[in-house]
């Protein structure tokens, strides 16, 4: 009995000591993945925040480089959503859980005797954040775009925030403020 509990002291011993070992590291670092260039027109719904145009609808997003405006465009034509590069303020990605409409049906069906977990089904929705204050016709608002998943929206994102000057703060991106307006004070 003696000689296994020493044999049993010894070997907590010996783990405790190589557990104590310097780590190795790895000399080369991750390197992130490059982003694919975004787009120049994706498809997009329009969830709503621009003055005048209350109801959703599906379309187009084009970034309008040769007119410097973000472009949203209905199925129908007669409908056209312009926001210039220049009043675009911040722009973020949002990501929301969602249940889908089916779900939210099949889950309304009772089940005798056990709970129905169809009502718990939920998707993520993945939305193109915009604030904007256009000079010209004193509009601010801010609207959002549905986009189809992660990687084009942060693709879009990113293209949107080079094409507007607009830097990284966390997750939002935001336009620097002119240099001529901040207004500096003399020392006396």
């Amino acid at each position: 009995m003696r000689l296994i509990s020493t044999f049993a002291l010894l070997a907590v011993l010996f783990t405790g000591a190589f557990a104590q070992r310097p780590r190795s590291t790895d000399p080369a670092p991750a390197k992130t993945p490059a982003r694919a260039p975004a787009p120049t027109t994706v498809k997009a719904k329009y969830e709503g925040g621009v003055f005048g145009y209350r109801k959703t609808m599906e379309g187009t997003l084009t970034m309008d480089d040769a007119n410097s405006q973000l472009l949203f465009k209905d199925k129908k034509p007669p409908k056209e959503i312009n926001i210039p590069y220049n009043a675009i303020t911040s722009a973020f990605a949002d990501t929301q859980k969602r249940r889908p409409t089916a779900a939210t049906v099949a889950g309304q069906v009772p089940l005798i005797w056990v709970p129905n977990p169809i009502g718990f089904i939920k998707t993520k929705v993945r939305y193109l954040t915009i604030q904007y204050s256009d000079p010209h016709s004193n509009v601010t608002g801010i609207t959002s775009f549905k986009l189809e998943n992660k990687e084009l929206l942060e693709s879009v994102l990113q293209a949107l925030a080079e094409k507007t000057g607009m830097i990284r703060r966390g997750d939002v991106f935001v336009k620097k403020r002119p240099e001529d307006a901040v207004k500096t004070t003399p020392n006396q």
